[in-house]
């Protein structure tokens, strides 16, 4: 319900003292580019839209909107997918791409300390003059911010190895819904007490507004190279991304791709992939060049084991990149097929990858819309795209059904509804699917410690225990999996 007119004059009143003139919008033309996140399927105003460029400006603007009991959305770069950052019209987006500084690299600690509002791509640039970079990699990288990979605790091509956001962060300076700030962890490995650290990483700005990330810095490796695998069969490719890990041998990324994607990253960035494969594989593994030139070795000859039909090595350095690039820009070459596409975001244990893909070929069939299925092989985060036209009558609502299945057949096989993509609004009814009402209570329950008015991006992530009742004939852990011909693990 939007808020009352004097409610509205009120917190315009009063933001325009602790903010610069241009960085309070509140008519609709100026608000529409902030109407939605990556997921364009929802779209909607806030009441406005603040852009704080200190710190001490966010506290301010959070100490007013509790104080008048005013909703806040926090918004990064607006390149997430799951709708954490759609704005809630009886409140404010609080959009911190303004806060966008590198405040220090710290090369004998390997470690930076950040602005909420860098882009990840920019960190690694600014870093690797001192040999250093940061390891997550977002396919949006170019774009997307390092307070936003902290809200949704975002992985990339080489989180295999590296590790997710959660796993390269020290430290985090975060506002509270009061407008306190805190200071949690640091440049030590550890401290005293819960940790608060993992608890912030992933919990889609529902906690506090993160405003400041000491980050983890990695050497850049001596030397890289990545195999390119091409299989007739998406359910061999599958088997072989088992084989390498069961091999001992951890990528720093294996990435699948199949035909539908292969073709539309083939079209856009021309890395001559194989476009007659049902399925490829990209395994990149780096280290010194000793190490490096065995691996590749091991791991081409367990591609053609596993039934590869060609496999490519990288012949240099542009080629590794442009295999790279190829599929980090899949997604945005997918609008070559279709008007619009629809991307979930599960998980499944590395085993189950085969059966997986297959089925959800089946379920594309029953659908009647086509599936490019371009995802984290090596840790079985999928990112399925549904490709539908919102232009034809239904396609949409069926293109959520489909993603529903998607993610129920990914909790039915002992994985969860988001690697990396996070709950934000699509995912509410996967929450439903995969947790039971203790657990949700449990979460809610942390939700109220932090914020008990439930103002800091409220109707995300964590789903009511209402919500859930009215979906419980859907729940699969109510003894009823979605798909009975697959066992629970």
């Amino acid at each position: 319900m939007p808020l009352s007119q004097t409610t509205l004059n009120t917190l315009i009143t009063r933001l325009r003292k602790v903010l610069p003139q241009d960085s309070l919008l509140n008519d609709a033309e100026t608000m529409r580019p902030y109407e939605c996140d990556g997921l364009s399927a929802y779209r909607q105003l806030p009441a406005m839209v603040c852009l704080p460029t200190t710190v001490e400006q966010v506290q301010a603007v959070l100490s007013i909107c509790h104080e008048l009991q005013v909703p806040i959305v926090p918004r990064g770069a607006g390149t997430g997918l799951s709708g954490g950052a759609l704005p809630d019209d009886a409140g404010i987006l609080l959009v911190l791409t303004k806060l966008n500084r590198i405040l220090e690299i710290d090369p004998p600690n390997f470690c930076a300390r950040v602005e909420p509002g860098v882009r990840n791509l920019a960190l690694s640039e600014a870093t690797r003059p001192f040999g250093l970079y940061y390891a997550p990699d977002p396919s949006s990288q170019v774009a997307c911010s390092i307070g936003g990979n902290v809200a949704e605790n975002s992985g990339g091509v080489h989180c295999l190895k590296y590790g997710l956001t959660v796993h390269n962060v020290l430290g985090l300076k975060i506002v509270t819904i009061e407008g306190e700030l805190l200071t949690i962890g640091g440049k030590t490995l550890d401290a005293p007490g819960y940790d608060l650290l993992a608890l912030l990483c992933g919990s889609e700005g529902l906690l506090g507004v993160v405003v400041e990330i000491t980050v983890r810095l990695l050497p850049c490796p001596e030397c890289a190279q990545v195999v390119l695998a091409a299989f007739d069969d998406v359910a061999k490719a599958g088997a072989a991304v088992g084989n390498v890990i069961a091999a001992g041998i951890i990528p720093a990324g294996l990435e699948m791709m199949d035909k539908l994607a292969i073709r539309a990253a083939e079209d856009f960035v021309h890395a001559n992939y194989p476009e007659q494969a049902s399925a490829i594989l990209l395994c990149e593994v780096d280290g010194t060049a000793v190490e490096v030139s065995e691996q590749i070795m091991r791991v081409r000859q367990i591609m053609l084991e596993s039934g590869a039909f060609e496999v490519r090595t990288a012949k240099d350095e542009a080629e590794r990149a442009l295999f790279w690039k190829s599929r980090k820009a899949t997604f945005p070459a997918v609008g070559r097929l279709s008007p619009d596409y629809y991307c979930m975001d599960g998980t499944i244990p590395r085993h189950r990858l085969a059966e997986v893909l297959t089925r959800i070929e089946e379920l594309s069939e029953q659908f009647g819309l086509p599936v490019a299925n371009v995802f984290h092989a090596g840790d079985g985060n999928l990112h399925p795209l549904i490709l539908y036209d919102a232009n034809r009558e239904g396609d949409l609502n069926k293109a959520e059904a489909l993603g529903g299945c998607i993610l129920q057949l990914c909790v039915s096989v002992g994985g969860t509804i988001t690697g990396e993509h996070g709950v934000g609004i699509e995912k509410l009814d996967g929450m439903c699917m995969q947790f039971k009402p203790l657990e949700l209570s449990q979460f809610l329950g942390v939700k109220a410690a932090f914020d008990p008015q439930g103002l800091l991006n409220p109707g995300k992530a964590v789903p009511t225990l209402h919500r859930c009742a009215e979906l419980g004939a859907m729940h699969v852990h109510q003894g009823k999996l979605p798909f009975p011909e697959l066992e629970r693990f």
